[in-house]
């Protein structure tokens, strides 16, 4: 997380539902270098081609940390729609990387594993604050406003469905 710090509170500027897509790996097999590399190597590939087309939904990513054998992103989508469209669309990088995982994943014996959890969170079910922060997590994604314009209380800003 980079960027000039905003001074005073503000929060995510995001209208309607808010779209959080988790995913990540873990390797179980650290030996095992021929399965798990291709994986942990296709998730670049996918993120550079997202943000060359903006239109494609991906707003913001943020890493997660995991430790020595996990490694994860959470993404913030337009839509669910993008998100499924981006997923099923042949012609784009992620497809082939899952076909390719799938057949890794029928040899390998769980030398490595994926996850991914997808979050559809309608207006008036999320809410954020940042206090002296760059841009970060659902702000960075989507701009930041001054907390008045939606609420002082989280109770307020979970309410809002602007």
């Amino acid at each position: 997380m980079s960027g000039k710090v905003i001074e005073g509170r503000v929060t995510a500027a995001a209208e309607g539902e808010v779209v959080v897509f988790l995913i990540g790996m873990r390797i179980n097999a650290l030996w095992a270098v021929h399965r798990w590399l291709p994986v942990l190597a296709a998730m670049p590939r996918m993120l550079r081609e997202l943000r060359r087309d903006p239109a494609a939904g991906l707003r913001g990513i943020r890493p997660l940390g995991g430790g020595l054998r996990a490694f994860g992103v959470v993404q913030y989508w337009e839509s669910r729609e993008k998100l499924l469209a981006y997923a099923a669309d042949r012609d784009k990088e992620h497809r082939p990387a899952w076909t390719e995982f799938n057949r890794r994943a029928r040899d390998g014996r769980g030398r490595v594993g994926i996850w991914h959890e997808t979050f559809a969170v309608p207006a008036g079910a999320y809410e954020s604050i940042y206090v002296a922060m760059p841009p970060s997590g659902l702000g960075r994604a989507y701009g930041t406003v001054p907390v008045g314009r939606r609420g002082e209380r989280a109770a307020d800003r979970l309410a809002y469905k602007g």
